[in-house]
This record gives C-alpha cells, sequence and structure tokens, in this order.
C-alpha cells in the first residue's frame, strides 16, 4: 500500500513497509538484556532501564546514601543484572562499590567511548544512550583493581599527596632562611637531611651563634665546618623565625602522617596472598638501597617479591617504591589483558595509530592520566647512566629520536618486560650494554647486506690495520 502526500505541490510517495537494506540497518541484537545505563552527577544521578520493566524507565535519584539503597532496590525490582555508568569526576565511587557489594556487574565507561554522536546534551537523553549502548554489548569497562590492592592503591596515591604536601613546607623552611640570609641550602645538599634538620631545630629553639650551629654537622657532609659556619651568618629576623618554626612544624606533622600511612600500607601488604611457590622470596636482599627520607620501615622489598612471585626490582630503573607503586595500580593478576600490546597501549605507551585513507596522520602518543604510566616514564628518565641493555636502548632512542619520545620508549620496554614477568613468572636476566651493542650492530650490518645484494653491490669488512 502506498500513501500520498501532497506537500507544496509536489508528490512524494512513502512506503510503509521498509525495504530489505532498512531492515537490516535498523536489526541489532541484544547481548544484554538486563542492562541499565546510568548518568553520574554530583547532586543527583539518572537511571534508565529497559522500557516495560516499570512505569518509568528513566529516573531521578539523590546522591545521599539512602536514595543509592532506594537506587538499588528499584533495580532488583526491574531484575536489572549489568549496569554500565558514564563520569569523568569521583562521584561515580559510592554508587560503584554500593552496586558491586550488591552483585551486579558494574561497567565504569569511558566518558571519550560514548560522547561522539552528537545530539545527546541531557542528563535524561545520556542515560537512555548509554543503556542502549550497554544492551547492545557495544561498551567497555575500565580496568579498576579490587580488594587489597584497591585498598593499597588508596593508601600510596594519599601518601603520594603528603609528600607533596610536605614538599610546599620544605620551600618555605628555605625562603625564610633566604629571607634571613642565611644560605644553607648552598652548603648542604637538603636542608631536610641529618645536618640540615638539626641545624633547622636549633635555630627555631633560639641558638644564633654560627660556631655552635656548625658543630651539628654530620661526618658525612662534603663540605667543612668552617664552610657551613660562613655560610649561617645572617640577620635573624624575628618574624622570619617564626615562619620558619611554623614550616618546620607543618613539615614533622606531615612526616608524622607519613609514617601512619608506611604503617598502614605494611598491615595491607601482610594480609596479600603469597605468590612464590617457593622459598626464594625469603632470602632475597634489597638489590637497591631505599631513599632515606620518607622510607619504609619495613622490608618493602621482600613483600613485593612474596606478594609477586618475581624480583621486580631487578628491572633496571625500578627501585621498591616505585615497584609499589606500580603494583598498587595493576595489581598482580595480568589475566585482564590478552597480550603485552593491550597491557602497553592501556598505559598510554604506544604509539599512535591516527591513518585516514591509507596514508598515517599522525603517531603521538595519545594523552593519558594513567598514574602507572607515570611511574614507569619517571623510572625510564633515569635510564641514562645505566650500563645495562635498557640503558643503551634509552641513550640510542634519545639520540635519535631526543628525550621525551626516548623516556617513552624505554618505558614501553619496561612495562613489557613487568607484564612477562608477572604473567609468566619468569626471572629478569641482565645481558649489559655491551651485549646490546653488540645486538644492535648486528642488525645494523645485516640490514646493509640486504641494502647492498638488492643494488647489486657486495658488502665487505674492513680489513683491520697491521703492524710493519
Amino acid at each position: 500500500m502506498i500513501r500520498r502526500i501532497q506537500n507544496n505541490s509536489k508528490t512524494i510517495k512513502k512506503s510503509k513497509k521498509p525495504t530489505i537494506a532498512q531492515r537490516k540497518l535498523e536489526k541489532l541484537d541484544y547481548i544484554n538484556m538486563n542492562a541499565a545505563g546510568i548518568d553520574i552527577g554530583s547532586k543527583s544521578h539518572f537511571v534508565a532501564i529497559p522500557e516495560g520493566r516499570d512505569t518509568e524507565f528513566v529516573r531521578e535519584f539523590k546522591t545521599f546514601t539512602n536514595d543509592l539503597k532506594a537506587l538499588v532496590d528499584w533495580l532488583k525490582k526491574c531484575k536489572i543484572t549489568t549496569i554500565a555508568m558514564e563520569a569523568t569526576g569521583v562521584y561515580w565511587i559510592p554508587v560503584y562499590d554500593m552496586l558491586q557489594e550488591t552483585g551486579f556487574e558494574v561497567l565504569l565507561v569511558n566518558a571519550r567511548h560514548i560522547k561522539n554522536v552528537p545530539g545527546r546534551k541531557t542528563d535524561v537523553l545520556d542515560c537512555q544512550w548509554i543503556q542502549q549502548l550497554h544492551s547492545y554489548g557495544l561498551l567497555r569497562g575500565s580496568f579498576r583493581p579490587s580488594g587489597k590492592i584497591l585498598e593499597m592503591r588508596a593508601i600510596i596515591r594519599h601518601r603520594s599527596t603528603l609528600i607533596d604536601y610536605s614538599a610546599s613546607h620544605i620551600q618555605h623552611m628555605q625562603k625564610n632562611l633566604a629571607l634571613m640570609n642565611i644560605q644553607l641550602k648552598n652548603v648542604i645538599r637538603d636542608i631536610t637531611g641529618v645536618t640540615g634538620l638539626a641545624i633547622v631545630r636549633a635555630i627555631v629553639e633560639g641558638e644564633r651563634d654560627p660556631a655552635k650551629l656548625a658543630e651539628f654537622r654530620d661526618p658525612n657532609c662534603k663540605n667543612s665546618k668552617e664552610v657551613i659556619r660562613e655560610s649561617l651568618i645572617g640577620n635573624y629576623k624575628r618574624e622570619h623565625v617564626f615562619a620558619l618554626k611554623q614550616a618546620l612544624s607543618l613539615y614533622d606533622s606531615y612526616s608524622l602522617l607519613i609514617n601512619d600511612c608506611n604503617y598502614e600500607i605494611e598491615m595491607i601488604m601482610n594480609e596479600l596472598e603469597t605468590l612464590s611457590d617457593n622459598e626464594k622470596w625469603k632470602e632475597a636482599k634489597a638489590t637497591k638501597p631505599q631513599a632515606k627520607k620518607h622510607g619504609f620501615s619495613f622490608d618493602l622489598h621482600q613483600e613485593l617479591f612474596r606478594i609477586t612471585g618475581v624480583d621486580l626490582c631487578l628491572i633496571p630503573g625500578l627501585n621498591v617504591q616505585s615497584v609499589a607503586r606500580i603494583i598498587s595500580e595493576i595489581g598482580v593478576d595480568m589475566s585482564k589483558w590478552n597480550t603485552s600490546k593491550q597491557f602497553a597501549a592501556w598505559l598510554g605507551l604506544c604509539p599512535g595509530n591516527k591513518i585516514s585513507g591509507g596514508k598515517r596522520i599522525s603517531g603521538k602518543t595519545a594523552p593519558n592520566a594513567n598514574q602507572a604510566a607515570r611511574v614507569f616514564r619517571m623510572c625510564a628518565s633515569t635510564l641514562y647512566q645505566s650500563y645495562s641493555s635498557l640503558g643503551g636502548y634509552y641513550r640510542r632512542m634519545r639520540s635519535r629520536l631526543g628525550s621525551p619520545k626516548a623516556i617513552t620508549a624505554a618505558a614501553h620496554k619496561m612495562a613489557i618486560i613487568l607484564y612477562n614477568m608477572l604473567k609468566n613468572g619468569c626471572e629478569y636476566m641482565e645481558s649489559g650494554a655491551e651485549y646490546y651493542e653488540e645486538q644492535f650492530r648486528k642488525r645494523c650490518v645485516k640490514n646493509l647486506q640486504k641494502k647492498a645484494e638488492k643494488l647489486g653491490f657486495d658488502l665487505v669488512q674492513k680489513a683491520s690495520a697491521t703492524a710493519t
């Protein structure tokens, strides 16, 4: 049957029955029949469920705890089993935890993956769009550790924040010393070291004699007492000493809080499961010394060896604190990523793959706020003076691509090594920089031979000069 519609003296023919091509485009199989979508907000959350489950298939819930409990009860009543949510802040965490503890399958979706289609600018439409995509199985959840690893991540991140806060008060102490023309930072490496803190505490307590203050010099200090005494001659004004006292007090307060975090991390790590199938971790010794400042009071290296089953500190550039931060971000179960390439791509350490019309537009690494990737990059930047294969690789890449790209390339290689060690339980065997340079030379010679053969030339090795 064909219906004729008269519009502006033009006859338009419109068929009620869709064509075969239209039916194919409109038909899309449902993967998750019991799916719901949540658009997270700071004041309220908008939830969408499949039509027909309730009189209202889109509802708004406040962010109070009782409202979240009502949200859980409503989803149970509507027989929802899997939920996808989209958020860019931290407001999703209480909802995520409550839903996961209740038994729902919860997916936290990256906002970039669902906002490519324009026209959905309201919260009501957003939650329906999320529900529709999730019902078709088109959404993937972001990785989030669970259990004790999640607790460990929260404490380590909080500890890093406290260290950053304490660093600002170190700058305040340096500023007040400079205002009094006390050039202590020019004669010692760190004013929060043994010598520096002893002198600052004596100044706060009222000591002004440079000779007596220089007596607090530690034997390991590079400069002599005479040099330190000359740097301590200044104008000890009352207001600057008062500000110095308060900055020192704040620094001490943060140091105590950091120690409390260390104790909490130790308690969490003691509750983690042992993955080593032998007693080798008990004999493990710290291969790299821990930093004295903000160090851990327990044997962190042995605990990491115990819970991972391998000694990750053997990887050049990684120390015990950096390994602890990485493990708190990714956990010890590498089954979340099928291959090492997927793991490196999740970290954001892979080159970009922007191709259009068969032409590569850009290979720039996509921006990523991954905390583990940040640690890998920071550790990779220390490989410049490392006499290892990774150090040789970093120096070669730096000479060819520059420092930023070399850091990313070295961090990528370090991530691949760590992934294989955790997944396969294998140990890291260091070959050394000489072995790496020799292998690189062999690859270059092989490539030259192929090019020479292709161009019709023979590659002949230069004869060494002989003594006459």
